[in-house]
């Protein structure tokens, strides 16, 4: 099995360098890991909420890289590139790098990814992005806090890659993990992504002052944020609460997709109908 690291926070995240060394040691020392490879590629400088932008690449189309080194990580080859995450797991998704991945690692990253942030989230957009190409994926994000116990994650995250080297193919999971030594953990449960929002209000609240020409508009961070905020509103099974309750929470995802509900038939008939009288009539 072929393995790609990266994430949104950047080459020098301390989240990153705690997975690296978490796979470097599991390459090296466990049974499972005898045989298999990894590659890091990440990010020059924190991409966070880029979900899987790739940024203009019409400009110009190169990538600047470098080689480095992350200190307890000498059996993994390490390049620096100047790309977004999304970028980053194209690049190594084509092979670039000696080979085509089977599984795209991207994390840890500081600040739990539940709720709607999902959809903003560069951690879970390079997942994502490697789903689009057929490679099966791992987000991994900790609860935010002032110390951030890293090695929770990167423990539970192994465990989850050796259950990816039997997984089907095409297996992506965003696992997100509170803020506690492994021994505080309560444990590990399926979650729901839940309704939570990034963001839940901007700029002059209802019945205030009309915005003018220039200025500042404030956000108000939801319960998507990676403090989790209020969670009271969540069920018990969604990814928001389970982590708020001490439990890690482990969500299979895909990537875009059809909406194939039967109830939008119609109104996708009816949409084709306006559409092709509008053509017959421009005709």
């Amino acid at each position: 099995m072929n393995i790609f690291l990266t994430n949104d926070d950047g080459i020098d995240a301390e989240g990153l360098a705690v997975m690296a060394r978490a796979v470097s040691s599991w390459l090296a020392s466990s049974p499972r890991g005898a045989g298999h490879q990894a590659v890091i590629g990440a990010p020059h400088t924190n991409y966070s909420g880029m979900s899987s932008a790739i940024g203009d690449i019409f400009d110009d189309a190169t990538v600047p890289y470098r080689r480095r080194v992350i200190e307890g990580v000498a059996n993994i080859p390490t390049f620096e590139l100047t790309a977004p995450p999304a970028l980053c797991a194209i690049i190594g998704g084509l092979g670039t790098f000696g080979w085509v991945p089977d599984i795209i690692l991207s994390g840890i990253n500081p600040g739990a990814n539940v709720g709607r942030s999902v959809l903003h989230s560069g951690t879970v957009g390079a997942v994502l992005t490697g789903a689009q190409m057929g490679i099966s994926g791992l987000a991994v994000s900790m609860q935010w806090g002032e110390t951030v116990h890293y090695e929770t994650a990167a423990h539970l995250a192994i465990e989850v890659l050796e259950e990816l080297l039997d997984a089907p193919t095409l297996t992506s999971f965003n696992l997100n993990v509170p803020n506690v030594p492994l021994e505080q953990l309560r444990g590990v449960r399926r979650a729901r992504i839940s309704l939570a929002e990034v963001v839940d209000a901007a700029g002059p609240m209802a019945g205030g002052e009309p915005l003018g020409e220039s200025g500042l508009l404030p956000l108000r961070w939801g319960a998507a944020s990676p403090s989790i905020g209020d969670v009271s509103d969540e069920e018990a099974d969604d990814d928001g609460a389970l982590v708020d309750a001490g439990y890690a929470a482990l969500t299979p995802i895909q990537g875009p997709r059809e909406n194939n509900d039967l109830a939008l038939d119609a109104i996708v008939r009816s949409s084709l109908a306006r559409l092709s009288r509008h053509i017959e009539e421009r005709r």
